[in-house]
């Protein structure tokens, strides 16, 4: 099993607090965002990795190198123009021969969860995409899925910027290869190009409890700090 970890994007609305670093680089106590996935992939078992990175790509790659300082593999997928989630991933399918599931996980959220109950759940559904999800009490600056009660996503609801609760899609997925198929050429987005146009093709969510948190706005940002204790014994469990 590989994993792909979504690390190129500027951070843009992070930069008042993060400057002069790439925003999985943001520093979470004394280590970065980045390292906290690297350590829950590693916990579970996931030990070979591809970073798709582009914006100060090579910051990340000077930290964490050929990941052995890790316990890890890692490869570097890097982009030279912004080619958004979906591209960034069809770029790293090179990385991917002989691979027919993978794990791709956005750089700047994490989520307490089980790989393995995950990748479970997605082979009994026979599913394409499995992504996961979490319910949250302010879901104003989220797009909200629509789950069925055996997980199937009926629909992604764009955000409404209304504070109320809801089940948000958490930045984790497990894809079939066959997904890269669907990846239009150029910059595109999982959630606003892919997604939307798998909805009959067997996409579930398996829904989370554990910790969640999403570093992409300083406020945010700011509780991750404060959480810094609770998120490394969550990247433990």
């Amino acid at each position: 099993m590989k994993a792909l970890l979504l690390v190129g994007g500027k951070g843009t609305r992070l930069r008042s607090v993060v400057s002069g670093a790439p925003k999985p680089m943001a520093q979470v106590g004394e280590r970065s965002f980045l390292s906290l996935l690297v350590r829950q992939l590693r916990s579970q078992g996931i030990r070979r990795l591809v970073m798709c990175t582009g914006y100060l790509a090579d910051q990340i790659e000077a930290e964490f190198q050929d990941g052995r300082d890790w316990d890890v593999a890692i490869e570097y997928s890097r982009e030279l123009e912004a080619a958004g989630t979906a591209g960034a991933v069809r770029l790293a399918a090179s990385h991917l021969n002989g691979v027919d599931e993978f794990f791709v996980l956005n750089g700047d959220s994490f989520i307490q969860m089980d790989f393995s109950a995950m990748l479970s759940f997605h082979r009994a559904h026979r599913a394409s995409v499995t992504m996961a999800a979490v319910n949250v009490n302010d879901a104003s600056r989220y797009g909200t899925l629509e789950i069925d009660e055996s997980g199937r996503v009926n629909a992604f609801v764009e955000k409404t910027g209304i504070s109320r609760p809801g089940t948000v899609n958490a930045g984790v997925y497990l894809f079939n290869r066959m997904i890269l198929e669907s990846i239009p050429e150029g910059c595109a987005s999982l959630e606003r190009d892919v997604f939307p146009s798998l909805l009959g093709d067997a996409i579930y969510a398996l829904t989370h409890t554990g910790m969640f948190i999403d570093i992409g706005t300083p406020e945010d940002y700011a509780l991750a700090q404060q959480l810094c204790t609770r998120l490394e014994q969550a990247a433990k469990s």
